[in-house]
């Protein structure tokens, strides 16, 4: 990889990765989000986050290879659907968008002249979807209770997870590699000519989580501690660790998962914010929001 090949990766994981985060505190200001009929999001529901992470790479590499662009459809329609409904209260509308987007991926995959992970159309697309995703299902967990010490310890546990994947079992790379060449790949990125980066939609969502229930927790001060945590140890440190290892070791890895450096540092945030005293619930918060559906 040449120098303007790394650095357009660094400021593309950079602009995604802090994007993701902005966007989601936006919408967290913007939206009143329903209170969920089950009940408020705690730590036991980070344990089925957390389990549904493990079983879904053993999943995807399970699907035979026509199956697996249906599955990765159906995956973000349901989603969508989700998280759009509070704040697209018009079904009409709300499933036209969604529909609309969907095809749109398809599409550009299809037409693309080698394959879609060369195609700039194709990432447009998809990265739009997939950061509506992690925007919209950050806002569900945030506004329905999830604290900052379940979303630190969830990105710790992610840490542990990515580095015995990553080393012991090596099912991050063989998961990363199956869904790349097909529509609907669980990741945002961009690609122009040879220039090209992708980060994955469990790291964008991590972020756009952690960011938006530290700004809950703690106003202002929780927006810039987890931003500067995002930008550094999400947008920055990942994409130009390969080439710190491969200084120091000569080898230059495949794979570096970002959660090696964001889990810890997430957990190391959420110590030092908590100094400053307890965390706001949603009930004790008033962001200058619009309840869903009132706006326009």
């Amino acid at each position: 990889m040449s120098a303007g090949q790394h650095t357009f990766f660094v400021l593309v994981t950079l602009a995604l990765s802090v994007g993701v985060a902005l966007a989601a505190v936006a919408s967290f200001r913007r939206f009143t989000l329903p209170r969920p009929a089950v009940g408020a999001f705690n730590g036991n529901d980070m344990v089925v986050m957390m389990a549904f992470v493990i079983a879904l790479p053993f999943l995807y590499l399970a699907f035979p290879n026509w199956l697996l662009p249906p599955v990765l459809g159906l995956t973000l329609i349901g989603g969508l659907a989700v998280t759009w409904g509070p704040v697209i209260p018009s079904r009409a509308l709300r499933w036209t968008l969604i529909l609309g987007l969907i095809a749109a991926d398809w599409l550009t995959a299809r037409t693309a002249e080698d394959d879609p992970t060369h195609a700039t159309p194709y990432w447009l697309v998809n990265s739009l979807m997939i950061l509506l995703m992690a925007v919209g299902a950050a806002n569900m967990n945030a506004q329905g209770g999830l604290r900052l010490r379940h979303v630190s310890r969830f990105a710790l546990a992610l840490a542990v997870y990515d580095l015995f994947f990553a080393t012991v079992i090596p099912m991050t790379q063989r998961l990363f590699n199956a869904v790349q060449g097909y529509a609907f790949a669980p990741s945002a990125g961009i690609r122009v000519g040879d220039l090209g980066a992708v980060v994955g939609m469990g790291d964008l969502l991590v972020y756009a989580l952690y960011t938006t229930v530290a700004y809950k927790a703690y106003g202002g001060r929780g927006l810039r501690v987890s931003l500067s945590l995002v930008a550094v140890f999400g947008g920055l440190l990942p994409p130009l660790a390969p080439l710190l290892v491969e200084a120091a070791t000569g080898s230059l890895p495949s794979l570096v998962p970002a959660q090696l450096f964001f889990g810890p540092a997430a957990f190391a945030g959420y110590l030092v914010l908590r100094r400053g005293g307890a965390e706001r619930r949603m009930a004790e918060v008033r962001p200058p929001a619009v309840p869903a559906g009132a706006a326009g």
